[in-house]
């Protein structure tokens, strides 16, 4: 059976800074005619950085969309032309102070399929080496060092409720059963 939806016109509908929202018009499988809104998204890094081997960084920050401080590993969308290892890089710098010396890409995910086009790539970063923290001027963050238990706790009890948190930090612990 053919599940492949074609577009046969595409709609911006806004173009912002951050995202873009599309409605494209599509022929289902079966010949019929749709139209699938979605969010325009360019791709993120996020980084589980090991200060050594049972503790990781955590950004603590206010995110608007959900009006809650939230627990989160470094991460960032990827600029136009930037290589994944280059944005893990930098991001971890902006957001946390350290510069990783080595870095491991975990696995790549879509958090939402069904209405953005969005991966993240998930890495591993060790080694990290202190230098100036430089965070975006619109970002207010701290940093907060914890075990990778304490982390596994938090998402046990509801403090962390990222989705790119939590699946990194499940597969991590997967790795190590």
């Amino acid at each position: 059976m053919n599940l492949i939806e074609k577009a046969y016109k595409k709609k911006t509908i806004y173009s912002g800074r951050a995202v873009g929202f599309a409605a494209d018009e599509i022929l289902l499988p079966d010949g019929k005619k749709a139209v699938r809104e979605y969010l325009v998204h360019p791709g993120a890094v996020a980084v589980l950085p090991f200060i050594d081997k049972t503790h990781t960084v955590l950004v603590k920050q206010y995110r608007y969309p959900v009006r809650e401080i939230t627990f989160e590993l470094p991460a960032g969308k990827l600029n136009k032309g930037e290589n994944l290892v280059s944005c893990v890089r930098r991001e971890l710098a902006e957001e946390t102070g350290y510069l990783a010396g080595r870095v491991k890409k975990i696995l790549s995910f879509w958090p939402t399929p069904a209405f953005s086009d969005e991966i993240i790539h998930i890495f591993t970063a060790e080694r990290l080496a202190s230098v100036p923290r430089n965070p975006d001027e619109d970002e207010f963050i701290e940093t907060q060092i914890v075990t990778l238990q304490q982390a596994l706790k938090m998402i046990k009890t509801g403090r962390i409720r990222d989705s790119k948190t939590v699946i990194a930090l499940l597969a991590w612990a997967s790795r190590l059963k």
